[in-house]
């Protein structure tokens, strides 16, 4: 099931998070940060964070929208779980990210990704789901370490 994630499932979206591999340790700090100011109510922010829970965590997801831009909205984080992988999970949790962007009036999602090789099977992933890669900014993570953005208009895909 799908729904949102509830402040006491912080560790565990963690844990799956890391899970994954695609992620550094000192991202995985962030991302609890990020998950505390998410959940402390201090901000205004739209940012919507999405758990794929099916007896327990197995997938992840956060989009928020692009600051100074009218209905952009980019996807951070989208993970299932390692053993969980492969079974049309993650395209279910982008399918339903998509759709409920889609019924907000969200015109465009933009995906960053790695250009290295072994981020090849998340590049065709997010191909196979119908996004074109945008734009390549070559070095941006690390010397050798492209940044690949992909792009999916919501609003036409919907009709």
């Amino acid at each position: 099931m799908i729904r949102p994630i509830s402040p006491d499932e912080t560790t565990a979206a963690i844990a799956l998070a890391e899970a994954t591999g695609l992620f550094q340790p000192h991202e995985s700090l962030a991302l609890a940060q990020m998950l505390s100011e998410h959940f402390d109510g201090k901000t205004d922010s739209q940012d919507l964070w999405l758990t794929d829970d099916d007896d327990g965590l197995v997938g992840i997801a956060y989009v928020a929208p692009e600051r100074m831009t009218e209905g952009t909205w980019n996807l951070y984080l989208i993970g299932i779980h390692p053993d969980r992988q492969r079974q049309g999970r993650g395209a279910a949790l982008l399918a339903h990210i998509e759709q409920m962007l889609a019924e907000r009036g969200v015109r465009v999602l933009l995906v960053e990704t790695s250009g290295t090789e072994s981020f090849e099977y998340v590049r065709a992933f997010y191909r196979h789901s119908g996004y074109d890669e945008e734009a390549r900014i070559r070095e941006f993570y690390a010397a050798g370490v492209d940044k690949i953005v992909f792009r999916k208009a919501l609003i036409a895909s919907m009709k």
